[in-house]
């Protein structure tokens, strides 16, 4: 048995329960606080699902109830599966079904909740008071988080994280960092998001503070901005999209002065962006990480503030305990410089997916170590000559926007499948804030055949936000097509760059 996320936090209530844990809407809850909800959470959990082998759903947003409710899950042994609420009512369904949920618990009246869990506010637990349940034990191969994949090439993808993984990387993470108590930590991401992992539940086993931001607000710079300053935030984490917001503020508003630490993740932080940052964080030190939901956390590079700084920016250097590959086009490992398919093994990572099978991104390699399974990333990388590592993109139509995998071949497909579309290419372009925006051109049965609402209420209704299109055009004349038949994209694409 290992000592459990469950486990840590328990330890640290007990041991600081006047201290803040969460600040949500300008309020603080104590360890203390938080505790006590997170036991109320327990009951509940245990009582809508009296079988510790069977996880359960949770239909949730984000809120302090939400992280109490993770918790209670936690400490009641139980697996669960958090997916993106954004996720349409029918792919959501059949998740639950896949993961083998028993019940879906939420915080408020869904069609999709089986039972409201009310965990607050209620009587709290006095400070100080011992704990007179402690959380269950679980071993290190037990599941307890299950994330999704973005699900941009079809239904999401269900990654398991066993607890001993879990405990892996909170360590990992708090003393790469130094998280402990006095850590005030900015949460930007969707607690579905991996990157929670280190922004909530890394914090709360350490004894730090999270600060939650309000996803409703998440694009106000002025609200991020007045976040990190008036509750001094030490930590922040997250897509290129959050700097651009806090810098566009530290303009107006001056600079941020209380960060230590700044982590770039999701997708490649554009050269334009971080020219900016030296003046907003005067005191922080900037990293570069590369991870994905299957494997969490697998590079890290910091980078040296006393040379220029230029994009892309490395990934740097693998972590403890993390193997990897370069794969060239033969499916032999490179050696020495060069670039190829990144796969990469890590302390941290799932043992494959709950729903598909994961023979093709997981397994041994042979020129890898011997019995060390590795994850084929789909990511081109390239070796440099001081060993350090840059991706260079994806290998196939994959693309990031607002930090969000989407494959515009997925996008495709679903306009496709409406009956007013004959022929339909989306091409991703450049944008400044989002990474890409998706454009969709469609030749329709006839003129006026479907409209551009409907359509973009077609794809939003079978797609997670990110991929859908950002325009939608129809066109009267077939779409350019390739010698051998197929659309051709990229001279779509030259369009629309051209104009």
């Amino acid at each position: 048995m290992s000592r459990s996320l469950a486990a840590a936090f328990a330890e640290r209530a007990a041991a600081q329960p006047s201290a803040p844990a969460l600040i949500w809407d300008g309020h603080a809850v104590s360890y203390a606080e938080l505790h006590a909800m997170a036991c109320r959470a327990r009951d509940r959990v245990e009582a809508a699902a009296p079988r510790a082998d069977r996880p359960v759903g949770l239909r949730v947003r984000k809120s302090p109830e939400t992280v109490a409710l993770v918790l209670g899950c936690l400490m009641a042994g139980r697996g669960f599966l958090l997916p993106s609420h954004e996720l349409p009512e029918l792919p959501l369904k059949e998740l639950y079904g896949q993961a083998g949920c028993v019940v879906v618990l939420g915080l408020a009246d869904d069609p999709l909740v089986d039972v409201v869990v009310d965990v607050g506010p209620g009587p709290q637990a006095a400070v100080g008071a011992p704990e007179t349940r402690p959380p269950a034990e679980v071993a290190e191969d037990a599941t307890g988080f299950m994330l999704t994949t973005s699900g941009s090439t079809g239904l999401p993808k269900i990654v398991p994280i066993s607890s001993g993984a879990l405990t892996r990387f909170t360590a990992w993470a708090a003393d790469a960092f130094g998280i402990a108590r006095g850590t005030v930590v900015l949460n930007y991401a969707p607690l579905n998001f991996d990157l929670c992992l280190l922004d909530v539940w890394t914090t709360l086993a350490y004894g730090g503070t999270v600060v939650l931001v309000d996803p409703d607000r998440g694009a106000s710079a002025q609200y991020l901005h007045g976040l990190v300053t008036e509750h001094r935030v030490t930590f922040v984490q997250g897509v290129p999209l959050l700097f651009q917001l806090l810098a566009r503020a530290a303009a107006d508003s001056g600079p941020l002065t209380t960060p230590e630490h700044l982590v770039f993740a999701g997708e490649s932080m554009p050269a334009k962006i971080l020219a900016d940052l030296p003046e907003v964080f005067p005191s922080a030190r900037w990293y570069n990480n590369y991870g994905c939901t299957e494997t969490n956390n697998s590079f890290l590079h910091e980078v040296d503030l006393g040379r220029p700084v230029t994009a892309p920016l490395p990934i740097g250097r693998p972590l403890p305990g993390v193997r990897w590959l370069l794969v060239g086009e033969d499916g032999r490992a490179l050696t020495g410089r060069g670039q190829g398919e990144l796969l990469v093994s890590t302390p941290f990572q799932t043992a494959g997916y709950v729903n598909v099978p994961g023979g093709e991104k997981f397994g041994p390699h042979p020129d890898g170590e011997p019995g060390v399974v590795y994850y084929r990333s789909g990511d081109v990388a390239v070796r440099h000559e001081d060993g350090s590592l840059s991706v260079l993109g994806r290998t196939d139509f994959m693309v990031k926007v607002r930090g969000t995998q989407v494959s515009t071949q997925h996008v495709e497909s679903i306009l496709l499948e409406h009956p007013a579309v004959v022929e339909a290419a989306v091409v991703a372009l450049p944008d400044p804030e989002a990474g890409h925006r998706l454009h969709a051109r469609m030749r329709l049965t006839a003129p006026g055949a479907a409209g551009v609402l409907a359509l973009r209420q077609y794809c939003a209704e079978r797609a997670v936000r990110a991929a859908v299109p950002s325009v939608f055009e129809t066109v009267s004349e077939p779409l350019p097509r390739t010698s051998t038949g197929k659309v051709d994209r990229n001279r779509i694409k030259a369009d629309l760059l051209a104009r």
